[in-house]
């Protein structure tokens, strides 16, 4: 596997593959990314230690082609450090013999140009895109799949024993991901209903809720399935998350009915699907969507009042006169306007009927200039930025619109949440959408005094701090919960250690408020790496300090699945087959490119159903787990 890339998402995806799935790595930085220190993920300090230093060996040992420093290919990983990702650096890295190249620079143009070259140096490897451009990449991605097809048609059979009969479908796949759009739902949905874990796909939304432990005698719903056991210090405002090495006291992920039964004390994870939870923007601003954005609320009240007084004066002048409902109404509105001949030698009641209209129309005449001054005024400012209302409640402040915060607005905003962004670059790339979804925003530093109070955070609903410093984002959460302590928070910090560091903190501080801590690399990184494997994920679902992917699999060739009931293929802390896609197999290479939608997927399996060498289902399982169901290592044994 190689790895390129020049941000935390690189080192988070090399330690991935090698920590999870056993691959050896061959990890391509940029000279000065080279001493960075990876995550860890899977193993002990002590060996990540040693791979460090075994990297930084190799590197002072290489021979340094072309400007290029590398290590061994037989070591655990090596370290490639180029100053910019060319054929001859791509060629030194081993991409002519890999099986997978993920690249994830942070420059979607360095990343299109590294594709099509590794394309032309080995057309049957498996390319990994990271892309913000949504558009472009199914585009690119469509591109590079017709390159490998036809490679493959021009040279019929080569490398086919290495996937096991499967390179059709794998080896030569292109699969482009944003990291962005793989962290916003978590994000999204922790802000707004307490809980990262959601997984969305073509509108089917997938929640895993939390669920305090049941009292004697009671049995907790497990809505679809029950996904993961809770740490047993879950409850403890001082304790940290369970984490990979948290023994028997951290989450169990995917029990069985009997360690469900068993356990006692402990919170329990449940997939339920749901079209949407949390707060709405205020529903019915006016029944005509334009004059509610042309018109203050004042002069809305205003205009109803008057014709309240209409409707009264006519139905007075009806009485008065015995005229009639039309005829009443147009002497009304002559009366309005002072376009009527005077009530001279009429009744009393109508003369007096006719001073009232006349004054009425008298308070008509400054609210019509206020309407056209305000409508006027809203067309200008149409291209501005909209400031936060007075009245707003139960929003969500959004701190930061560069990638992340942008994907995140677009979320909260098609789950219909209202927002105030704050933003200090006055040149971001997210107060364009902003702009257009009419979303207000408070332009300024955080870290200034009124900013926070500028954006109501006072009665916000939730703080997401998603700018890429992390001291901002901590200064932000704790200026936030001097203004109101019970305001829930999530930080995008970098580092892991000092994630987990604030998270532990913050809770103890404010045990009765919502905090939590997310990296976006920890979160795209499952994604990244199972695509880099071959298997089409879904999302990533973190359990505390730990992950379950869902991943769409083809049944047929892996004997864990075909001919096995959906009761006998689902293996305690490893997998477990959640639903059954029941579109025909000739749509399935559609159902790839964005994944399975709601309506063909049939939930609530049962225990007996048996499971065909054509049918492709949904599965909920750990890294470790989809790397011994799906992993590469049996079938290079098979091939060798």
């Amino acid at each position: 596997m190689v790895v390129a890339g020049d941000d935390a998402l690189a080192h988070r995806l090399a330690a991935e593959l090698r920590g999870v799935y056993g691959e050896r790595v061959t990890l391509v930085v940029p000279p000065a990314q080279g001493g960075v220190r990876p995550p860890v993920v899977g193993r002990a300090r002590a060996t990540a230690l040693f791979d460090r230093v075994s990297a930084a060996v190799n590197r002072a040992s290489g021979n340094g082609g072309g400007g290029v420093t590398g290590g061994d290919d037989e070591a655990p990983e090596r370290v490639v450090e180029a100053a910019e990702l060319t054929e001859g650096a791509l060629a030194y890295a081993g991409v002519e013999r890999a099986a997978a190249l993920a690249l994830v620079y942070d420059d979607d143009e360095t990343n299109i140009r590294a594709a099509l070259t590794a394309r032309r140096l080995n057309p049957r490897i498996r390319l990994v895109l990271r892309l913000y451009n949504r558009r472009l990449g199914q585009h690119i991605e469509a591109l590079l799949d017709q390159a490998s097809a036809l490679a493959a048609g021009a040279a019929p059979g080569a490398d086919g024993s290495r996937a096991g009969g499967n390179a059709e479908v794998y080896d030569a796949s292109t699969t482009v991901l944003s990291d962005a759009d793989t962290a916003a739902p978590a994000l999204a949905a922790t802000a707004v209903a307490g809980t990262s874990k959601v997984v969305q796909t073509d509108g089917l939304m997938l929640r895993a809720v939390e669920r305090p432990p049941p009292g004697p005698g009671e049995v907790a719903d497990p809505g679809l399935c029950t996904l993961a056991l809770l740490s047993a210090t879950t409850n403890d405002p001082a304790g940290a998350d369970g984490s990979e090495g948290s023994g028997a006291q951290g989450p169990q992920l995917l029990p069985d009915e009997r360690a469900v039964a068993a356990a006692t004390g402990r919170g329990i994870v449940v997939l339920e699907n749901v079209s949407y939870s949390g707060p709405q923007l205020n529903p019915g601003r006016g029944v005509v969507p334009w004059f509610g954005s042309l018109l203050s609320r004042r002069l809305r009240w205003s205009f109803a009042g008057l014709v309240a007084c209409v409707v009264g004066l006519a139905v007075a002048s009806m009485l008065v006169t015995g005229e009639q409902p039309l005829q009443a109404t147009y002497l009304t509105l002559l009366d309005l306007f002072a376009i009527n001949d005077p009530a001279i030698g009429q009744p009393l009641g109508r003369q007096v009927l006719q001073l009232c209209s006349g004054l009425v129309g008298l308070l008509l005449l400054p609210v019509l200039l206020a309407a056209v001054l305000e409508a006027l005024g809203t067309f200008r400012s149409g291209t501005a930025l909209r400031k936060p209302p007075r009245g707003l409640s139960g929003h969500v402040v959004l701190l930061g619109v560069g990638k992340i915060g942008t994907r995140v607005l677009a979320r909260l905003r098609e789950l219909r949440i209202p927002v105030v962004c704050v933003e200090a670059d006055p040149e971001a790339r997210g107060l364009a959408l902003a702009r257009s979804l009419r979303v207000p925003v408070v332009l300024g530093d955080v870290t200034q005094e009124g900013v926070l109070e500028a954006a109501k955070i006072h009665r916000a609903h939730a703080l997401l701090a998603l700018t890429s410093a992390d001291t901002m984002n901590l200064e932000a959460v704790l200026s936030a919960r001097t203004l109101r302590p019970d305001l829930r928070v999530v930080l995008r910090l970098y580092d892991d250690d000092f994630a987990t560091a604030v998270y532990r903190t913050l809770r103890a501080a404010h045990p009765g408020a919502l905090t939590r801590s997310r990296s976006v690399s920890h979160l795209a990184a499952p994604a990244f790496a199972g695509a880099m494997l071959g298997r089409q994920i879904l999302g990533a679902i973190p359990v505390e300090r730990r992950v379950l992917l869902f991943a769409a699999v083809d049944v047929g060739g892996h004997p864990q699945l075909e001919g096995r009931t959906v009761g006998e293929a689902f293996r305690a802390g490893a997998w477990r087959v959640l639903a059954l896609d029941t579109a025909p197999p000739e749509e399935r290479r559609a159902a790839q490119e964005s994944g399975p939608s709601g309506p063909r997927l049939v939930w609530d399996l049962p225990s007996t159903h048996v499971l065909r060498p054509e049918d492709r289902v949904v599965l909920a399982a750990t890294r470790r787990g989809l790397a011994e169901l799906l992993g590469r290592r049996p079938r290079q044994r098979a091939g060798a």
